[in-house]
């Protein structure tokens, strides 16, 4: 099996890409040559990180018949300073609103999807380093931040 998609240039810098029947538009800002109707490629690096453990998580508590009240990730992805202007390493915030009673279940999917199953997660790990942090009903109940960066430098 393989994923596949189409691009499509449609003028100036905007591309349209074809995603299982979705349209996607990319485009650059004014400043560069386009008309900024839809966002530069690279943050879409970004996205699928977040949609693909985001999905894990969701997945993983329905099956244990939890539901969150919110559930919102924020990821951050420091770019470097010279070309090739690349990600070196990204954030997941993972904020969490629900019952208190779900707040080891809702680490432990993280966990999970983290450690085992996002495949976007896993890939991106090879080249960089992914660290994320678990906020609960307000409260941070998880931070490897400064554990994972320490472990590269």
């Amino acid at each position: 099996m393989k994923h596949e998609i189409e691009t499509q240039w449609m003028g100036k810098m905007q591309f349209n890409a074809l995603v299982n029947g979705h349209t996607l538009v990319m485009d650059a800002p004014e400043r560069v040559g386009g008309e900024d109707h839809g966002p530069i490629p690279k943050p879409f690096v970004l996205t699928a990180l977040s949609g693909c453990t985001g999905m894990d998580v969701i997945a993983l508590l329905k099956k244990r018949g939890i539901q969150l009240k919110e559930f919102n990730l924020k990821v951050s992805g420091e770019i470097s300073k010279q070309p090739p202007i690349e990600y070196i390493s990204a954030n997941i915030l993972y904020e969490m609103t629900g019952n208190p009673d779900d707040e080891a279940a809702a680490v432990e999917a993280v966990m999970y999807s983290q450690e085992k199953i996002c495949g976007v997660s896993h890939m991106l790990k090879k080249i960089m380093p992914v660290t994320w942090q678990i906020v609960y009903n307000g409260q941070e109940v998880f931070n490897n931040q400064l554990q994972t960066v320490f472990q590269y430098n």
